[in-house]
Order: C-alpha cells, then sequence, then structure tokens
C-alpha cells in the first residue's frame, strides 16, 4: 500500500509540474488579461483523459493500477475538471444526459456559489 500511495503522489507532482509549465507558458505568450493558460490545461486535460480512457477501455489494456497513476495521479493533479468531464461522460453513457448534465451544473454552480461564500466568510472573520 505504501508504494501505490508513492507512486501515486509521484504521478500526482509530475502532473501538477505539468499543469503549472503549460498554464505559465500560455500565460507568458498571450498576457494575463483572461485566464487561457487554465483554459489551455483544463480542454488539453480534457483531450487527454478521453484519449487515455478510451485507448485503456479499448485498445490498450492495462492494469487497474497503471490505470489509477494514469488518470487520477497525473491527470488529477494536471486538472480536475478532466476528471469531472470523465465523470460526467460516463454518466451519460450509463444514465444519461440528465445525470451528466446535473453533475456539470452542480459542480459549476455550487463551486461558485462555495467561492464567493468563503471569501465571504473570510471578510467577516
Amino acid at each position: 500500500m505504501f508504494v501505490k500511495l508513492l507512486l501515486l503522489a509521484l504521478a500526482g507532482a509530475m502532473g501538477t509540474l505539468a499543469r503549472y509549465g503549460l498554464a505559465l507558458s500560455v500565460e507568458r505568450y498571450n498576457g494575463a488579461s483572461f485566464p487561457l493558460g487554465t483554459l489551455a490545461v483544463n480542454v488539453l486535460g480534457c483531450f487527454a483523459v478521453g484519449m487515455i480512457w478510451a485507448l485503456f477501455e479499448n485498445k490498450w489494456p492495462v492494469e487497474p493500477q497503471t490505470r489509477m497513476l494514469v488518470l487520477v495521479g497525473f491527470m488529477g493533479a494536471f486538472t480536475t475538471f478532466s476528471a469531472i468531464m470523465l465523470e460526467s461522460g460516463e454518466l451519460a453513457k450509463a444514465s444519461g444526459w440528465l445525470l451528466a448534465g446535473a453533475n456539470i451544473l452542480l459542480h459549476n454552480g455550487l463551486g461558485v456559489a462555495a467561492l464567493f461564500g468563503g471569501a465571504a466568510l473570510a471578510r467577516v472573520s
């Protein structure tokens, strides 16, 4: 179990560094008037997760531990947005678009509400 956690942490560290490097590169190239670095990371992350997921499912059968290291460790640290989209895709496939849409709306709506709620609480503390 310790080795599994260590590998997961290393994969997460690599994903974090990749996220930071890509976002920083995009921001330096395009300026910082709009968060294009974060957009680039999230779109690339969703594309990569979709591609990796499909390859693992259909062409490259891998052990569950490898799937976890790549999708949860590296990609999860690279962008959690891709995890939301992957889960929404799985919901759409298994249960239909209603649950997938609810998942997307809840994550975004509650996320924005929590952001402003946390900021408001910090201001009154």
